[in-house]
């Protein structure tokens, strides 16, 4: 949203609330600043309905009336009864509890929008206790594709992107209408209609590739009635967790405690001119030691499976790429 266009809402808004009367839309543009630049009535009157329709997807109450029985049109107001925040009144461990939450996410969108929701709540005068002592401290990481999506499926949009199969290196576009975006089982997914394919499909997040591109006009995709998305995703699972992946990796001499605890050295390598094991772990889920494998750098080189091999080369490259953009 551009920020003439955001202060106009907020303008909008501001002057909606401090009357209780309703406003016409022609006493609106004569007082609201913002609606004297359209160059005409026409242009005037679109640029105020798709204002409404904004404010009303923002949840504000936004009522439609007349003054009197002698008024010819209606005009506008917002309820303060109705757009003022009720009290918001939180048990101590109920406040504990948020600040956990809070905690909770390891992506930094997500985190910000967290914490953005706690300074809400202490604004209203809730305490939260954001440090508070706790046994395990979880985590829940979004992938990079999570917030495009997201986005996607709230305007209505589809959406392309690359996409890698499980247990396979080829990568293909796939194209898209979002329904939602869901976690199973510790895994974020999309779900929603394949164009390609012509039939509703599940996407795991962590597999996809590279930009994800919205395309067309919003509001066109929207879920239909009756799905449950959830659903969906267990039943296309297909994962055998008794199966174990068997991964090969080099390790430098003496680094990657953690990494040589997990696995066995069969044998002795050597990887850009320095001397190291080669280890083999025994890994249920091979996309999930990405992260674990790549946080140790180059003191530690996947040989196999290639799957896994490409996928903590990708973590390094994007770590690489973030820090020459600085």
């Amino acid at each position: 949203m551009s920020t003439a266009r955001a202060e106009r809402l907020v303008n909008l808004v501001l002057a909606l609330l401090s009357t209780r009367q309703y406003l016409t839309a022609e006493r609106i543009r004569g007082i609201v600043p913002g609606y004297a630049d359209a160059a005409s009535d026409e242009a005037y009157f679109r640029m105020f309905e798709r204002d409404k329709t904004e404010l009303r997807e923002l949840g504000i109450p936004l009522e439609t009336g007349r003054n009197s029985a002698f008024d010819a049109i209606d005009g506008y107001r917002i309820a303060r009864r109705d757009y003022e925040l009720g009290e918001i009144d939180l048990a101590p461990d109920e406040a504990t509890a948020v600040g956990l939450a809070v905690r909770l996410w390891d992506s930094p969108e997500l985190t910000g929008e967290a914490q953005g929701a706690l300074v809400k709540l202490r604004a209203a005068g809730v305490e939260v206790d954001d440090h508070a002592p706790t046994v395990v401290e979880p985590r829940v990481r979004a992938e990079p594709a999570f917030g495009p999506l997201l986005a996607a499926v709230q305007a209505g949009q589809a959406v392309r992107f690359e996409y890698r199969r499980s247990g396979s290196a080829e990568r293909k576009i796939r194209t898209l209408e979002p329904w939602g975006v869901v976690s199973w089982k510790g895994r974020w997914y999309v779900v929603g209609h394949d164009r390609d394919r012509g039939a509703s499909r599940c996407f795991r997040l962590s597999r996809v590739t590279g930009k994800v591109d919205a395309f067309g006009k919003t509001g066109v995709v929207e879920r239909p009635e009756g799905v449950n998305l959830l659903q969906m995703v267990s039943a296309s699972s297909s994962e055998d967790p008794s199966a174990a992946t068997i991964a090969s990796v080099w390790v430098a001499d003496g680094r990657a405690a953690g990494v040589r605890r997990r696995g066995r050295v069969v044998g002795r390598g050597e990887a850009g001119g320095e001397e190291g094991d080669l280890v083999e772990i025994e890994l249920y889920y091979p996309e999930s030691a990405a992260d674990w494998l790549a946080a140790h750098g180059p003191d530690v080189l996947v040989l196999e499976p290639e799957i896994l091999a490409k996928s903590v080369f990708s973590r390094l490259e994007a770590v690489a790429h973030a820090g020459g953009a600085r």
